[in-house]
């Protein structure tokens, strides 16, 4: 935690010399002591403190200064850090004025030179006021801040790219938070400007895009070589589990992620059915523990970046990037996993982002206290939400068009949902329509399968967990897919008549190799895979066996 300041300032060199010396003797531990001569540089570093998130625990000031007498620089400090204890260092002559500024400017002593020596005279009265500002002083976020509009789809995106990356940061709503306004004001930033993120630093980005604020972040998008034993295409639980072992294992390992890591997974608020965590964990813890595991072995990670393509060309796979780089590898994993399908109802796609969700229902958690919140969805992603939403919503109701959950969700899922009175099941419903206003979800209109009865309830948010489309539509390579575009591996393969035109290997494909040799697919993404987390982990870990087995063959 960043130490509070002891601000002090004074025209005479002597004197701020002495001055600071002596609070540096006694203070230097717990607060960090700042000093200059002159009260225009003094408000100008003041400025930049209240940018970038310092606090100012006390002002020592002296009141004759040829810039501006003492109390008029405290009038103007106040503005900026009003909670910070003011004293006046004053000469005889000035007594009067500074009694006239405890009424004007709230001045809490004022002590007159010489102070020593100081342990009788300065560091009494120091350590009282100081005291005093302690027990009142409550510690700001020190942090990133995003600030901007609850319903506004970019400032979700923003929120959901900070939370999945596992950047700590507070969001501050610019209707009606007050520090909101008070940045908005300290930056003269317009609505334009909004989403803003403030740096711990003070920066300020403004609208940023996602590649720019993960740069800002620190985050890696530009690959340090130009050839990688094995690349894994996705950081969800199987492409981190890849990189692991293949870390581990002594492989030159580029993991690529185009969001955040985690995938899917990443996002669930508690998974309570993987081996070895009775309690259960929340997808971001799982994705913490793997992601500095995997660094830990040593292998790059880049993120955000998008693979856009993959072509082959003398047993080496060339991947372009989004950026325009291009970087080889002797093996190719691909773990993107999968996207939820879109919700086919009239005026869902305006709302999306501004009261419509796909998954990711842990950042919108708080703006959802006391509200009314829909889901639609009968897996487990859907039952872990309602259950995680149920703490901070008025009602949450799931709607599904079956009678009820038994096909789609585990049972202890379902015996949660049960003993929690403000989760409602809505069987056999469809909704049909999203309405809102001011460009956001107001109400819903659902509609049942059997009766064919429509009506429109208030609904101040809708989460969608429906279906699984795999992100598969960027593979130009002749890799086969099944209908619904899963790829497909292994013996399976020679079900397809195209197989041998495109399979010149005289051995069959490794399980989790597709009929591009060298290319493996593991996790949700594959064809008849079995869409938990440990399936997905287990065959992550086995694909960099295959790979071993790949690049001992070429």
């Amino acid at each position: 935690m960043k130490k509070p300041i002891i601000f002090a300032l004074d025209d005479d060199p002597q004197v701020l010399r002495a001055v600071t010396r002596d609070l540096k003797s006694e203070y230097r531990k717990e607060y960090r002591i700042m000093s200059t001569e002159s009260a225009n540089d003094a408000l100008e570093a003041l400025e930049d403190l209240k940018k970038k998130n310092e606090i100012v625990a006390l002002f020592l000031v002296d009141q004759r200064m040829p810039e501006m007498l003492g109390v008029e620089f405290l009038e103007k400090a106040k503005n900026l850090f009003p909670e910070a204890k003011k004293v006046l260092l004053t000469a005889y002559s000035d007594t009067d004025a500074a009694i006239k500024a405890i009424n004007d400017v709230q001045l809490d002593y004022y002590l007159t030179k010489p102070w020593n020596p100081p342990e009788e005279k300065l560091y009494p009265t120091l350590n009282d006021l100081l005291d005093t500002w302690q027990v009142n002083y409550q510690p700001d976020f020190d942090g990133i801040k995003v600030i901007g509009y609850q319903y506004s789809p970019k400032s979700h995106d923003i929120k959901d790219f900070l939370s999945g990356n596992l950047f700590p940061f507070q969001w501050l709503d610019a209707e009606t938070s007050d520090k909101a306004k008070e940045i908005i004001e300290l930056h003269k930033l317009t609505p334009t400007d909004l989403p803003v993120i403030s740096l711990q630093d003070g920066s300020c980005y403004k609208n940023p895009d996602i590649v720019e604020l993960a740069t800002a972040l620190g985050l890696n998008a530009h690959p340090q070589d130009n050839l990688y034993d094995v690349v894994i295409i996705g950081a969800g639980p199987s492409g981190l589990a890849a990189a692991v072992y293949g870390g581990s294992e002594g492989l030159k390992t580029l993991l690529i992620e185009k969001h955040a890591p985690g995938g899917q997974a990443g996002t669930s608020s508690r998974i309570e059915n993987y081996l070895g965590f009775p309690n259960g964990l929340s997808g971001q813890e799982l994705t913490h523990r793997a992601i500095t595991q995997a660094k830990r072995f040593g292998i790059e990670f880049l993120s955000p970046q998008e693979v856009t393509s993959i072509t082959e060309k003398d047993g080496y796979k060339s991947i372009s990037l989004g950026n325009g780089e291009c970087i080889s590898a002797k093996s190719v994993v691909i773990t993107t996993g999968v996207n939820y399908r879109k919700l086919e109802a009239e005026g869902i796609e305006n709302y999306t982002g501004a009261g419509v969700y796909y998954g990711s229902s842990m950042t919108e958690a708080q703006a959802c206290t006391d509200k009314e919140v829909y889901i639609v969805g009968g897996g487990n992603s859907a039952g872990q939400s309602a259950v995680y939403l149920s703490k901070f919503a008025k009602n949450v109701y799931i709607t599904v068009r079956k009678k009820d959950l038994t096909s789609s969700m585990s049972s202890y899922l379902i015996d949660q949902i049960n003993a929690i009175d403000n989760i409602i099941l809505l069987g056999h419903t469809n909704i049909t329509k999203a309405i809102g206003k001011n460009k956001r979800l107001t109400s819903l209109e659902l509609s049942n399968k059997i009766t064919s009865e429509t009506k429109t309830v208030d609904a101040d948010a809708l989460f969608i967990f429906i279906g699984a489309r795999p992100y598969t539509d960027w593979i130009a390579l002749d890799i086969i897919k099944n209908e619904r575009g899963f790829i497909e591996t292994g013996r399976d393969l020679t079900r397809y008549e195209n197989f041998k035109k495109i399979w010149k290997k005289d051995r069959e494909p490794f399980l989790l190799e597709t009929c591009s040799p060298g290319i493996f697919a593991s996790g949700d993404v594959r064809a008849g895979a079995m869409n938990r987390v440990a399936s997905a982990v287990g065959e992550g870990a086995m694909a960099i066996k295959f790979v071993h087995e790949y690049l001992a063959e070429t």
